[in-house]
């Protein structure tokens, strides 16, 4: 059997397994064990899989995706997304459109504490949707907004796939978070730009004059001030060097767990539920990590992987039309798989193909660089139909709008994306350039 031949049996028998609603972790744990014994027979695997699973959860490093995700939590369970959508009312109200520019800025501060996309997205979207719905905003542009706003919170850090690319590529996460800034800001910008030209464009879908539109108070200001501490407290931590980003991630857990205290938001019960729910989540991500190792070390014994890099140089194809050819792939397999299944499986083979390629940047500056614009595309998959989870999420809070309303109402934000994309493609100093400047 030639390599492509059994990189055709172990992606066959996963997709296969998930066309059967089998978990994505089992059906890679599956999929990976069979191409590995087919070629390597029983005993082989059992040790590579012993030795493995023991190398990969005793590494250190993956101690920093639980804590940020209790630090999510803790975000989540103590009211703080209220105060961020009340000060950023404030602030957009008296815009046409301001409650929806509004979710845009709560789920981009929400992002800064949170890491997870499906998190911000659901959180955000529980205390929004109610106010954009009672001063008349179309089922369409709210689901819409909230959907593609939730992506921001992988895109600004803390991003938890940013963490797992981090990882896989031993880079180090500080310049990650850093490089992933100024994009973060720009697709901020760029959907709030989105609603205003859309509600101008498109009437109906929001409030000519809204009357009862929030005002800024110096409530919701100061309910605020925690947070802003607490996001400088973490990052300022980190980037001058007085901790590292797991002993950052852990300072940000606890800071976060005594604002929601003192604000009087979170008891005994939030407090369990907060950790019972990070338990959850990092349990499926470190299955998830087992089954791509098995999968990647399947592949790496049929040397596709080198087959591959061959195939490229025989194209001759120019480095950006390479790197353009995987985007376009991202967004294809975000329509059957979630970012952190993408991200596991595909680094380990396109990573050392696109570091091959000659920038004329240094090594480092091109992995950092590559790295933020897979985080954006694979932002694609949790928008773009036939999968989108976070329009599924945001939609499954809206029930009386229609799946296709929402899917309608994220397209102009995937334009938004595009265009950022394409951006961050021919002008790496844009995400280089603050890398540049702390380090």
């Amino acid at each position: 059997m030639s390599s492509f031949d059994m990189v055709a049996v172990i992606f066959g028998t996963m997709l296969l397994l998930m066309a059967l609603r089998t978990p994505i972790a089992v059906a890679m744990l599956m999929s990976g064990a069979c191409g590995y014994v087919m070629q390597t027979g029983w005993l082989p695997f059992a040790n590579f899989l012993n030795n493995q699973a023991f190398a990969r959860f005793a590494s250190y490093d993956l101690s920093v995706i639980p804590l940020f995700i209790l630090m999510g939590h803790f975000a989540t369970q103590g009211g703080i997304s209220k105060s961020l959508f009340d000060f950023a009312s404030g602030v957009m109200g008296r815009f046409k459109g301001g409650l929806a520019m509004a979710a845009v800025l709560a789920c981009a501060a929400f992002g800064a504490i949170c890491g997870s996309s499906v998190a911000t997205a659901a959180t955000i979207t529980g205390v929004a949707l109610p106010e954009m719905k009672r001063h008349g905003y179309s089922g369409r542009l709210a689901t819409g907004t909230l959907a593609a706003s939730g992506t921001l919170g992988i895109l600004i850090p803390p991003s938890v796939p940013l963490v797992i690319y981090a990882i896989l590529t031993e880079q180090n996460i500080a310049k990650l978070f850093a490089a992933a800034m100024v994009p973060g800001i720009i697709a901020m910008l760029g959907y709030i730009v989105v609603i205003a030209v859309y509600v101008r464009c498109v009437p109906g879908h929001a409030p000519e004059v809204d009357g009862q539109a929030p005002r800024m108070t110096w409530v919701s200001v100061r309910r605020v001030l925690p947070i802003l501490a607490i996001f400088l407290l973490v990052f300022g931590g980190i980037y001058m060097g007085v901790f590292t980003p797991t002993e950052g991630a852990a300072v940000g857990a606890a800071s976060t767990c005594l604002a929601s205290l003192l604000r009087g938001e979170i008891n005994w019960q939030k407090f369990k539920l907060s950790f019972y729910a990070t338990a959850e989540s990092s349990a499926m991500i470190f299955l998830i990590f087992l089954g791509a190792d098995l999968m990647n070390g399947a592949l790496a014994l049929s040397q596709a992987s080198a087959q591959l890099t061959q195939l490229v140089d025989a194209l001759g194809w120019s480095p950006l039309m390479v790197v353009a050819g995987i985007l376009l792939f991202y967004v294809v397999l975000g329509s059957v798989m979630d970012e952190l299944s993408m991200l596991l499986l595909t680094i380990p083979i396109f990573f050392p193909i696109v570091m091959g390629l000659d920038f004329a940047m240094p090594a480092e500056s091109v992995a950092i660089w590559f790295g933020i614009l897979v985080l954006m595309v694979v932002e694609f998959g949790l928008l773009a139909p036939p999968v989108g989870l976070n329009v599924y999420v945001v939609n499954s809070m809206a029930k009386d709008v229609p799946i296709a309303e929402s899917y309608r109402g994220v397209m102009p934000f995937l334009v938004s994306d595009t265009l950022r994309t394409l951006l961050i493609l021919f002008c790496p100093s844009v995400c280089l350039w603050l890398v540049a400047r702390i380090t």
